[in-house]
């Protein structure tokens, strides 16, 4: 029996979307617009909840996406500007010509995508976990099911979208390379009250091994006096980390002396570039599960639904043309070599670069970067997300290349 008679024996739908996050919802949104039948399964009950994520996100890649403005109540505030602080309280600052990143309310944001996916023809069914792939003659044909009340069921599916998050699971039984371990940073997020001497406006960045090994620290301010505030470590309890840079911070425990966190959440973060390979025969990955994520920031949400989008595309194509194989889905993978990796390369490469520096350098090229006045040379920036392509542009002003060449004899220095 052939694939394709063996799908339609079962009554297969179009395609299973595994989570129902913004990269998932944006995948069956994209999918239904195009008239493919996509159910998307949630093992939470409810979409957007529990929340992980700070929800800081470009204004430029949202319109790029059609998702700007947003309705209601989804952002919670806009910014045009960012202070880094070193280990020693150093300050560099960095204010923009207009706002150029809003904070969402996480929760809100993916109801909203959701509700665009049902709106359109996508189905849902919450408080259902996908437990692993059916898989027969080299294809995935679907996935087995456990509901909240313990009952199982098998789904078939011509196609299988894995938009699960961060872990593996699918991918191995895919036979595809897991996430790489060695770039994995362990991210705490807390809502916090009573946040004092911050600027309304102004993204609070910390840096430097003694708080934030391996990543950084970060403060995002509501209009209200609350803030978002969260920090991802490697190899450290994020925690434990996150209470050292309250207390002991030379600026952040200042900001922070009357906080009273109401909320907290833990999550781990892929900094290590996207896997090698993200299709195999009737199997797609993305977003977090493919490890589309920002190398320098952590942030996952952009590239994760700029790659929903092509998976959406691609999977459609191949459905019109009733072929589900890894020879026809490699162009998912190709379009988002094309869209993601110039980017993704300069960013693992800053990324290096600053974990191999001690915070005593940091701190030199912070004061270095203030001298130079090279927050007014980046006051032009207006794309945060695909940062070489930003960074490219920035390379015809004088102070980046006199920024460019100390930066590289700062890691020569620390690489020698």
């Amino acid at each position: 029996m052939s694939n394709k008679s063996f799908m339609m024996t079962h009554n297969a739908q179009d395609v299973i979307v595994v989570g129902g996050g913004p990269v998932g919802s944006f995948a069956a949104w994209n999918l239904a617009k195009r008239g493919i039948e996509a159910t998307v399964f949630e093992e939470h009950a409810a979409i957007g909840v529990p929340s992980h994520c700070a929800g800081h996100l470009s204004i430029r890649s949202l319109k790029n996406l059609g998702l700007y403005p947003l309705p209601g109540k989804i952002v919670e505030n806009t910014f045009s500007a960012a202070n880094f602080y070193s280990s020693m309280g150093t300050r560099f600052s960095v204010r923009l010509a207009q706002s150029v990143t809003a904070a969402v309310n996480r929760t809100l944001f993916d109801q909203y995508l959701a509700e665009k996916a049902e709106t359109a023809g996508a189905h849902y069914r919450l408080n259902t976990r996908v437990q692993s792939l059916l898989i027969d003659d080299g294809f995935v044909k679907g996935v087995n099911l456990a509901e909240g009340d313990g009952a199982e069921e098998k789904a078939y599916a011509k196609l299988v979208v894995d938009a699960e998050g961060i872990s593996s699971r699918l991918l191995k039984q895919a036979g595809l390379s897991a996430l790489n371990l060695g770039g994995l940073v362990y991210a705490v997020e807390t809502e916090v009250e009573n946040v004092q001497d911050v600027e309304p406006d102004a993204v609070e960045v910390y840096v430097g091994k003694t708080f934030a090994p391996g990543f950084y620290a970060w403060l995002i301010p509501r209009l209200d006096g609350t803030a978002k505030v969260g920090l991802a470590a490697k190899n450290r309890n994020p925690r434990e980390c996150l209470q050292r840079l309250m207390r002991k911070h030379p600026v952040a425990s200042k900001q922070l002396a009357k906080a009273k966190i109401t909320q907290t959440a833990f999550h781990s973060i892929s900094l290590g570039g996207p896997i090698p390979k993200t299709y195999s025969n009737g199997f797609l990955a993305v977003g977090d599960a493919a490890s589309q994520v920002k190398p320098t920031t952590g942030g996952g949400v952009v590239f994760g639904l700029t790659c929903a989008e092509i998976a959406a595309e691609v999977a459609t194509e191949a459905i019109q043309r009733n072929d589900v194989s890894s020879d026809f889905l490699r162009f998912y993978q190709q379009r988002c070599v094309d869209a993601l990796s110039f980017d993704s390369s300069v960013m693992l490469r800053t990324r290096r670069f600053l974990d191999s520096l001690s915070d005593e350098k940091l701190d030199e090229a912070l004061r270095f970067c203030a001298r130079l006045g090279l927050g007014k040379t980046l006051g032009s920036v207006d794309e945060i997300d695909f940062q070489g392509q930003a960074f490219l542009k920035l390379l015809t002003k004088p102070a980046m290349f006199a920024a460019l060449g100390y930066f590289l004899l700062l890691y020569f220095s620390a690489n020698p």
